[in-house]
Order: C-alpha cells, then sequence, then structure tokens
C-alpha cells in the first residue's frame, strides 16, 4: 500500500486511476494538484465525487509525502509538469505517467532533469471511454485492459514491480516493451484510427445533407465513429508527438486507398473481394488470438 497517490491530471484516465486504486484499497490517500485557475472547477468536482480526498495548487504541498505519483496530463504539457516536480523530486518515491506516447513524454523528463531519474517508470493504460473529465472516471475503466510499461536501461526494477503490481492490482494486464516499439505499435492501433474517424466524422459533417447522413447512419458507423468523441486537446497532443511514426502510416493508408480506387474505376470485382476477404480474414485471425 502506498501512503499518499498524488495524481497530476484529474481528468478521465487520472480520475480512474484514482477511483480505482481507492476501490482496491492501494493507498491511504489520494491528492491532486492543478496549477492554473481554469482547473480548479474540475479539481473541486473530483473532491466533491470523491475523487481525491483534497488538491493542491502548489506543487510541493502536492507531492509532500507522496510515495506514488502519476502524471495523466495530456502529452504536450509534460514537460512543464515535470519541471514544476523537478524541485520536489523524492528519490524513494515511484513518479510515473499515463501518456499515449512514450518517445515524448521520456523526452519530456530528459529536457526538466537533463537525464530520466531511475525511479521514473514510464506507463501507458491502453483504456478510454467517449466522455472525458473526472465525472466520466470509472473505477473500472482499466479493468480486464492491457497496460504497458516502458523501462529504460536504467530504470531500477523495484520500481517497475511496484507499478506492476499496482495496475495489476486495478485490473490490468501488464506488458513491457521498448519506448520505441510501443510508438510503432500505438500509432497503427490507435493513433491513425483516430485520426481516420475525426477525418470522416469532419467530411460527412461538413456536407450540407448531414442531417440526414447521420439520421440514417447504421450501428457499424456508430462504432466506427465512436473514438471521434475522443478529447480533442489530448488527440492533438499525442499526435503531434507521434508523428515520425504516424505520417508513413498515413501514406501508406493513401496508397491503400487508391488501390481500391482503382479497382472500383476498373470495375475489378473480383479483386474488390480477394481485398474485403483478405481483411476479413485478418480481423478473424486477430480476435482468435487476441479476443478475451
Amino acid at each position: 500500500m502506498f501512503k499518499r497517490l498524488c495524481v497530476i491530471g484529474t481528468g478521465l484516465i487520472g480520475g480512474s486511476i484514482a477511483r480505482a486504486a481507492r476501490a482496491q484499497g492501494l493507498c491511504e490517500e489520494i491528492v491532486a494538484f492543478g496549477g492554473r485557475e481554469k482547473n480548479l472547477p474540475n479539481l473541486q468536482l473530483a473532491q466533491q465525487l470523491g475523487v481525491i480526498d483534497r488538491f493542491y495548487t502548489d506543487m510541493g504541498q502536492a507531492l509532500a509525502e507522496a510515495d506514488l505519483v502519476i502524471v495523466a496530463t495530456p502529452v504536450g504539457s509534460m514537460r512543464n509538469i515535470f519541471e514544476l516536480i523537478k524541485p520536489h523530486w523524492h528519490p524513494q518515491a515511484l513518479y510515473s505517467d499515463a501518456g499515449s506516447t512514450k518517445g515524448s513524454v521520456v523526452a519530456a523528463v530528459e529536457a526538466a532533469f537533463g537525464h530520466v531519474p531511475n525511479n521514473f517508470v514510464p506507463a501507458h493504460p491502453i483504456a478510454g471511454a467517449e466522455r472525458s473529465g473526472v465525472d466520466a472516471s470509472q473505477a473500472d475503466l482499466f479493468k480486464n485492459r492491457r497496460l504497458i510499461i516502458t523501462p529504460l536501461e536504467n530504470t531500477d526494477r523495484q520500481f517497475v514491480e511496484k507499478l506492476s503490481n499496482f495496475w495489476r492490482q486495478i485490473g490490468s494486464s501488464v506488458s513491457l516493451m521498448s519506448v520505441e516499439h510501443h510508438d510503432t505499435v500505438l500509432a497503427a492501433t490507435s493513433h491513425l484510427p483516430h485520426i481516420l474517424a475525426f477525418t470522416l466524422v469532419g467530411l460527412l459533417g461538413r456536407k450540407d445533407e448531414q442531417r440526414e447522413i447521420f439520421k440514417y447512419a447504421a450501428g457499424g458507423f456508430k462504432d466506427f465513429s465512436r473514438i471521434a468523441s475522443s478529447d480533442p486537446t489530448m488527440w492533438q497532443d499525442i499526435c503531434l508527438a507521434n508523428k515520425r511514426e504516424i505520417i508513413p502510416l498515413i501514406q501508406q493508408f493513401k496508397a491503400e486507398l487508391s488501390h481500391i480506387e482503382q479497382l472500383l474505376t476498373n470495375d475489378q470485382a473480383e479483386q474488390l473481394f480477394d481485398t474485403f476477404t483478405y481483411a476479413r480474414d485478418a480481423r478473424q485471425r486477430f480476435l482468435d488470438t487476441f479476443d478475451d
């Protein structure tokens, strides 16, 4: 059990981490930090909902006696956050994050400290929801979901094990991989799909007949477009942070769309059928292998 969990960023992810930790009795006290006046209503709501016990606008007070600190802010703000944390860093505390890109987070820590402290353990919970904000947080958001830890060469393995145990106790399946491999995999499985959903919904939303389009949209459209309800600020930061991995995927996807366009233009029914069949079978292999 941790004495004090400090969550920096009490939105959907940070709030859900706090709720899950409380539900499992993993810490005696949960506090939060919010350094801007615009964050106060969300922090006050988090306290009213019982997600946190108290909050601070001073980083030193928030981190005092905290032995577990999790940064759950958008990845674009990480450098500023770690610069605020630096004067109060304690070598015996465990520090982690919940960012969707790991290369940018590690770079933010290096920029703030000049190196990555061995008690910082980068992590990424593979979970989310349509709504954002602390009022959307759920104690079971991470149950039966994957949690990726990306330790560096100098990361203290005792802290890696501590963090792994924390996430396992709130229901996550923990995996370890390199920072680079994480960003490559997530670009394909999460970042590109979000871009596609945002783009398609934006395209249809700008059409003059948008009311008719959305009125008659089938369930498949609702399922695919669900992730376009995600927080734009968070996804702006993610896409910019991992653009080196995302841009080649966009180019490959454009080539695939052009191929489909040519098949349609030339009435190549058999080739179109083969393309769709391959995709269907590939998805079924994924379900057979990984679906719980």
